[in-house]
């Protein structure tokens, strides 16, 4: 005879444990269905959001912002061994039998009150210095794409860690019930180069609760998948379909307490939201022409840069928390004074016109923008230095970002390298130090954000991290 399953439950040891004490299940799907998340707010917070320009591949820092005009005189020199100490080298040069110092060849000019360096490849960037800081003396241990970008955005050079975006869901929650609180936008450069691969990893919860995940919108067909209703099913059938599964849902809830459920709940009902939401997001019918102009020629055309940053603001304006873009193609190994160019063409009006907008519309106080790669490239050229061509190698012992708005000293320059743009030369700044900075403007004290997995307390600055109280105004 077959035991009641009522009985089976009763003397199931994991039943027993998952139905002991609070009903977690039940508290994490009330809260997700409030929409609040439970946020946190350890500090005063000077920004409600970011939004991150993420030049996948590794631009170069002496071709756009660390200007080394001593470089000239070493120009197809050895580069000095003193200079590179015992500093790793990648395996696409570490085989090479000379370094030749190749000097930028493009010009520089000083720009803001700070009085930075940009090259003559940005600018529309050099244009709006007076609201940037750059930080000079980033670095990071890895060398090669992968493990950077995940050390970049997920503190750990290894996979399986949340991301930036799901850290600031998971602290912060969301401001709209409609859309997302972290959303990636993802744009290919016009360097006519293979692309890196970006992994969705990239911008995953980890262990996170799946619901901070970043949700990563298309640039052709639906913005999302599955986000319109397929023929022959009405906005009302729909309807009627969420509600059993939410019924069903539910009940195993109750079941199981696994706060998995809730999440899955919560989601479906964010997808519902958001066919209303997200087409109306992305019309731009009521945009001003002279937007689209500011923006430059590219922002009619999606999933371009240019479009990208506009769709941003419009994110920005809607209370997304995180907002993600991807710009690919800045690994110059080769070809890299005519591939900077193209890159540099792609972003430059589009990243300016984002400040401007920003600031007009009263939204750069309280948003944190960054503009950021993996890392920097070398001193020395990658393979023969020719007299119109050269290559540069990875290179994570000093590169430059640069941050504005969100409660960032405007119009500054921090940190400084060598003579060869080689070493940090004062005022170091890790990649733990620069993401405690940026949680500490969203009102989050990196070492007090932490989740409890397997046993231990992880936090995106994994065990390092200081705020860099001098750039903060």
């Amino acid at each position: 005879m077959t035991p009641p399953l009522s009985h089976v439950q009763s003397v199931n040891r994991r039943h027993f444990l998952l139905g002991g004490g609070l009903n977690l299940g039940a508290m994490a799907l009330a809260s997700l269905l409030r929409g609040d998340e439970s946020a946190l707010s350890h500090v005063a917070p000077q920004a409600k959001r970011v939004i991150y320009l993420f030049m996948h591949g590794g631009p170069s820092q002496l071709d756009l912002f660390d200007h080394k005009p001593g470089l000239a005189k070493w120009h197809g020199k050895e580069l000095p061994p003193s200079v590179r100490g015992t500093q790793r080298l990648t395996g696409m040069t570490s085989g090479q039998k000379s370094l030749p110092v190749a000097a930028s060849r493009f010009r520089f000019a000083r720009h803001g009150p700070g009085g930075a360096w940009v090259s003559e490849l940005l600018p529309h960037t050099a244009g709006v210095a007076g609201e940037l800081c750059f930080i000079h003396s980033l670095h990071t241990e890895a060398i090669n794409h992968d493990p950077a970008v995940t050390l970049m955005q997920t503190g750990h050079q290894q996979p399986g860690r949340p991301s930036f975006g799901a850290w600031t869901s998971y602290g912060l929650g969301s401001e709209n019930r409609s859309l997302p609180a972290f959303v990636v936008l993802i744009s290919r450069g016009s360097a006519a180069r293979p692309a890196d691969p970006l992994y969705a990893r990239l911008w995953g919860s980890g262990f996170l609760p799946s619901n901070h995940q970043g949700v990563s919108f298309r640039s052709s067909g639906d913005p999302v998948l599955y986000l319109s209703n397929p023929p022959g099913v009405s906005p009302e059938a729909r309807r009627t379909q969420l509600d059993a599964a939410r019924a069903l849902n539910r009940f195993q809830s109750d079941l199981q307490h696994d706060p998995e459920i809730a999440t899955r709940i919560t989601q479906y009902e964010m997808a519902w939201r958001m066919q209303t939401s997200v087409p109306d997001l992305m019309s731009t019918r009521g945009e001003a022409e002279s937007t689209f102009d500011a923006y430059g020629p590219q922002a009619r055309v999606p999933g371009s840069f240019a479009a990208n940053c506009l769709l941003a603001r419009r994110l920005a304006e809607r209370g997304v928390r995180f907002i993600q873009l991807y710009h690919r193609g800045w690994d110059q190994h080769y070809n890299l004074p005519s591939d900077l160019r193209l890159q540099c063409g792609d972003i430059d009006q589009p990243a300016a016109a984002l400040i401007r907008d920003l600031k007009q519309r009263g939204l750069l106080d309280d948003t944190l923008v960054v503009w950021a790669g993996e890392f920097g490239r070398t001193t020395y050229s990658q393979g023969k230095l020719e007299p119109a061509n050269h290559g540069r190698d990875h290179h994570g012992a000093c590169f430059t970002v640069w941050l504005a708005g969100g409660g960032i000293r405007p119009g500054t320059v921090f940190g400084g390298t060598d003579d060869f743009c080689y070493q940090v030369a004062r005022d170091p700044v890790h990649v733990h130090d620069l993401n405690a900075t940026l949680l500490h403007q969203l009102g989050l004290n990196h070492e007090r954000l932490t989740h409890r997995f397997q046993g231990r307390d992880y936090r995106l600055t994994d065990v390092h991290g200081r705020v860099v109280t001098q750039i903060l105004g």
